[in-house]
């Protein structure tokens, strides 16, 4: 994970409106990996009339190394070199308080919603002008990011391209999604083979997913499929068919050796990571 940036000087607090859902039916699920309904869902938008408007050391990311979601916000926070312009807050790798919370981000939670009902989960947006959280939805923050913040390194979320970015997140997170019952379980594992198809053949003729340039579609699957480091460890259910999807192993392992993305990994995730997926047969070379 990135390293902890000191925190800037706040300036005086502003009014700024956080959207925030109304609590879900459901109690939140104990595990850490599980995937609460999003609470806030504030928008880092264009100019000051948004309430949430993108200025340097204003905002912070708040991430856990064994959150796949964060890890997918640490790669985009340093491919973007955001270091100076967006403060990040590593919190410790195994979950300190009931539910899967952080104790780090109590305070933080407590600030933006009185008495919340559930567990303080990372990651986390947060506003260092106002001491409250702008947002705990992944996509939306990593949109925000690449839209507002962008300009110091690739267009992850290029113009034209969104709908095809947006298709492909939604894939992601279909495929990678915890099953709590059989049917569910075997549906997911549909879902999933489905998406090694689909990454499978856009990868046999280009180097990433949309072309010869990363974007937010790289990071989000490129973080599914190192999610097996992470327990649990969804790929260990598929067996020899993972196996014939050997463009997408090839394309996991190169993005894993660079340091843009692999460096973001716990120390061992990488001999994880060997161990959990299938072996990469020899492919032909991607073409543009």
């Amino acid at each position: 994970m990135p390293a902890a940036f000191s925190p800037a000087a706040s300036p005086a607090a502003v009014s700024a409106a956080t959207a925030v859902t109304a609590p879900a039916a459901a109690p939140f699920a104990a595990s850490a990996r599980a995937a609460p309904v999003p609470r806030f869902r504030g928008r880092i938008g264009r100019d000051a009339r948004s309430g949430h408007y993108a200025v340097p050391r204003r905002y912070r990311l708040h991430l856990a190394p064994s959150c796949p979601e964060s890890l997918q916000l640490a790669v985009v926070h340093g491919l973007l070199d955001l270091g100076d312009t967006l403060p990040v807050t590593p919190l410790p790798a195994v979950p300190d308080a009931p539910g899967g919370g952080h104790r780090a981000l109590a305070a933080l939670y407590e600030a933006s919603w009185h008495q919340h009902p559930g567990p303080a989960v990372a990651p986390v947006l947060s506003d260092d002008w106002t001491g409250t959280i702008v947002s705990t939805h992944t996509p939306d923050i990593l949109r925000d990011l690449a839209r507002r913040f962008g300009g110091h390194g690739p267009d992850l979320y290029p113009a034209g391209a969104e709908e095809a970015v947006d298709t492909l997140g939604r894939l992601c997170a279909r495929a990678v999604r915890p099953a709590a019952t059989a049917t569910t379980r075997a549906d997911g594992l549909a879902e999933l083979l489905g998406a090694l198809e689909v990454w499978d053949r856009r990868l046999a003729v280009r180097p990433y997913l949309l072309g010869d340039a990363p974007s937010l579609a790289d990071v989000e699957t490129w973080a599914a499929l190192v999610a097996p480091a992470i327990p649990p460890r969804p790929l260990d259910t598929l067996g020899a068919d993972a196996a014939a999807y050997g463009h997408v192993w090839a394309y996991a392992r190169r993005l894993t050796a660079d340091p843009a993305f692999g460096g973001h990994l716990p120390p061992d995730a990488r001999a994880a990571l060997d161990a959990a997926w299938p072996p990469a047969p020899r492919v032909r070379a991607a073409r543009g």
